[in-house]
């Protein structure tokens, strides 16, 4: 688990990472400035499994996420590796049930149940749930998706893709390395994982912004296409009096929602998701975006 600046979200969350029976669980303080390190020791008590390391700095053309990751699997020693995020609540039997989902394959990953709260819950829920409105298509079935809350490998496996030191400078270092991957499989595990991405509306822009246009090619003007896309599909209809277009947008992602096993109230925000999208492209598009205190 890679934590900078986590101590409130581990006071949660390592508890219930450790009661998953697992051989080891490291958590890798990753120069944080919150007492992320204080709150590890003091969340897992004396636990046998437990370990802390002290995250060193990222070298050049290194994220930070990736060097963290990688300075974990360098420690670690099981046959399995499996990253969590520190804001994910493992549900009782998730670690089972995510090495039975493993079987057969290199890596899988898992969609965490998205918990939210007023401020943040249109974005967060039209963003997550945006790409799974699509899956899955016949035209996109070299498609790789992966969400990096949750992401298991087998050791051989991890080192023969060549781990996080081949996407080292990736953003969206989970779908990079799904690509690299030969058996690979995603799967919803709202009834194992639940996360809180972020919390307020501020924060969740600021998020999505770092890896918004990686996102989208990299490309702006992918970027101001899926802008003017979501306006058209799920806002404008409602302005411009056709209801009947207005209402499918709508089912559609209350649906997948439901199939996510969320709440389903940000669902019904869906047309002024697209509005609150704004600035998360805006800042996708500038220079010098910043994320937890560090350059992304």
């Amino acid at each position: 688990m890679p934590a900078r600046n986590e101590a409130e979200n581990l006071k949660r969350t390592l508890p219930a990472l450790l009661r998953q029976g697992a051989l080891e669980v490291l958590v890798l303080d990753d120069l944080s400035e919150d007492g992320t390190a204080q709150a590890a020791l003091e969340a897992a008590g004396n636990h046998p499994a437990f370990r802390l390391l002290r995250g060193a700095p990222p070298p050049p053309g290194w994220t930070g996420k990736n060097w963290a990751c990688f300075q974990l699997a360098q420690e670690a020693r099981g046959e399995v590796l499996v990253f969590t995020d520190a804001d994910v609540l493992w549900e009782e039997g998730a670690l089972g049930g995510l090495l039975e989902a493993l079987e057969g394959k290199e890596m899988v990953s898992a969609l965490p149940r998205q918990e939210v709260g007023l401020r943040e819950g249109a974005l967060v829920a039209f963003v997550m749930n945006g790409l799974l409105s699509f899956l899955p298509h016949p035209l996109l079935e070299g498609l790789r998706v992966a969400n990096g809350q949750v992401l298991a490998f087998r050791r051989a496996a991890y080192l023969a893709l060549g781990g996080h030191e081949a996407v080292k400078g990736e953003v969206l270092e989970d779908v990079a390395l799904a690509r690299r991957a030969r058996t690979y499989g995603l799967f919803l595990g709202g009834g194992l994982f639940r996360a809180r991405m972020y919390r307020g509306y501020g924060e969740a822009v600021a998020g999505f912004a770092k890896n918004f246009l990686a996102v989208h090619l990299k490309n702006p003007a992918v970027l101001l296409g899926s802008a003017f896309y979501h306006l058209a599909l799920y806002t404008l209809p409602w302005f411009f009096g056709r209801w009947e277009l207005g209402l499918m947008g709508l089912l559609e992602r209350l649906w997948v929602q439901k199939a996510l096993g969320g709440p389903l109230w940000p669902a019904l925000l869906t047309p002024l998701a697209p509005l609150l999208l704004l600035p998360v492209y805006l800042l996708a598009l500038l220079p010098g975006r910043r994320w937890k205190g560090r350059k992304v």
